[in-house]
């Protein structure tokens, strides 16, 4: 008999090793070491290239001079959903894999099969946690009826690939990694070992064959994608599936995207019948814009190539206890703590006795530094309890000696923000001219000139 074949991997970065240590050497985290029964074989099918079917599909590879080699971009395929276009780059790249990650309910499944009932292509839909009747159930409630799609039920990879050579689909979507075993490895589903096995397996497929694969990812409690952080190092993209399950919109952003760019959004509304896709989030982001309250400022933002108008709300309000609060959502804490050092050091605001809390609505996430503006005329007309004027909107950055800095893509902000019938738009001056917009732009050197212009 055998003997059995045992290594310890590290569960935060999956470096291996040979026995059990305190502390991971590479990723210095201690006490991450598990031990897992190893037994590979000699030489797997799989890693030989050896699939039924998708010979005629591998492509040959041999080295190539760079001036030789064809720089033309190959074309993508288009998933039919503008949102999730735009978090890739403008479609799925053939041979790439996508990694999809989020938090347990928020409807990465719903998403991955809403795309895949909608390609016009051959997709094979992959559940290694779901029953192909309760997949249908949630198809059903999508209201979606595809020829194109198949559905397997299975979590080893080598019945997968059986599959895939019958069906040779143009779309491999993957739910999830967390569930897949190969026959290669004899430890348990889930494992360090079985998910850096199982990737290298869908990359090398999708490689010889160019076939997309999308995987869906779990995710810790610490909001990080579960398995070896290699596993975000081997595939081609990293999405993030975000939203408050108290609100209904989610946030679609690319983490690394070797395609594309990182800092482009896809924002969908959950309904009853899937995800529907917001092609203008600036007006759900912005409620009840004609009421004047105090501590609610608009700021004009960019995320990616998108111009968003968001809302910014601040409470100021006398200290009840000894240590006065500070407290962000959505916003940097740090960046909010500097702002108010700055209001009290150059325009003479007496706020360290005071609680300061700041909302961004929506539940959205913003670190963009343009809305710094907003942010400082939302705590001001808190602290003055006077409401500033709906129809104005802020961008422009804050620094620590009190004056106001432009931001980029400025052209883009002020067109958006006079689409969306703001009037004015205070900013930072800046050489460029807009005469052409549609809103007023008023230009303020330091703070000071914007609290005399807001509160005179």
């Amino acid at each position: 008999m055998a003997k059995v074949k045992t290594t310890w991997y590290c569960q935060n970065c999956g470096a291996q090793y040979a026995k059990w240590q305190g502390q991971c050497t590479t990723c210095k985290k201690w006490d991450s070491l598990v031990e897992e029964v190893v037994q590979k074989e000699q030489t797997p099918s799989w890693q030989t290239g050896d699939v039924p079917g998708t010979l005629s599909r591998k492509r040959n590879s041999k080295p190539q001079r760079i001036s030789e080699i064809n720089a033309q971009e190959s074309p993508r395929l288009d998933t039919t959903n503008l949102e999730f276009n735009r978090v890739l780059g403008g479609g799925l790249v053939p041979g790439s894999v996508t990694l999809l990650g989020g938090e347990p309910g928020i409807g990465k499944s719903t998403l991955l099969l809403q795309v895949c009932l909608n390609l016009p292509f051959k997709t094979l839909y992959v559940s290694g946690e779901e029953s192909a009747q309760q997949i249908k159930m949630r198809a059903d409630r999508i209201n979606k009826n595809a020829e194109n799609c198949y559905i397997l039920t299975e979590t080893k990879t080598q019945n997968i690939f059986k599959q895939v050579s019958d069906i040779e689909p143009d779309v491999l979507i993957i739910d999830s990694i967390q569930t897949l075993q190969t026959q290669h490895i004899e430890s348990t589903a889930g494992s360090v070992s079985q998910i850096r096995e199982c990737t290298g397996e869908l990359i090398k497929f999708a490689k010889q064959t160019a076939t997309p694969v999308i995987v869906i990812g779990h995710i810790t409690k610490d909001g990080h994608i579960a398995g070896p952080k290699i596993l975000e190092h081997m595939v081609d993209t990293v999405l993030q599936f975000e939203g408050d399950r108290n609100h209904t919109y989610r946030i679609l952003r690319a983490l690394k995207n070797r395609f594309g760019s990182t800092h482009e959004i896809g924002i969908y509304e959950m309904l009853g019948h899937g995800l529907r896709e917001v092609t203008n989030p600036s007006e759900i982001l912005i409620a009840n814009k004609d009421l004047e309250i105090s501590g609610t400022a608009i700021a004009a933002t960019m995320e990616g190539m998108r111009p968003l108008m968001i809302e910014v709300q601040a409470l100021v309000s006398t200290a009840v206890y000894g240590t006065p609060q500070r407290s962000a959502t959505g916003y940097n804490l740090k960046r909010l703590n500097m702002i108010l050092a700055v209001l009290e050091k150059r325009a003479g605001f007496k706020l360290g006795q005071k609680d300061v809390f700041l909302n961004i609505t929506g539940g959205i996430n913003v670190d963009d530094p343009a809305i710094d503006l907003a942010v400082v005329a939302a705590i001001l007309s808190s602290n003055f309890d006077i409401a500033l004027n709906p129809k104005h909107c802020f961008s422009a950055e804050v620094g620590l000696g009190g004056e106001i800095r432009t931001a980029s893509r400025m052209e883009q902000r002020i067109n958006e923000a006079g689409k969306l019938g703001f009037e004015r738009i205070c900013i930072a001056p800046a050489k460029q001219n807009f005469k052409n917009s549609t809103a007023q732009v008023v230009a303020f050197s330091k703070i000071e000139d914007l609290v005399r212009y807001l509160f005179a």
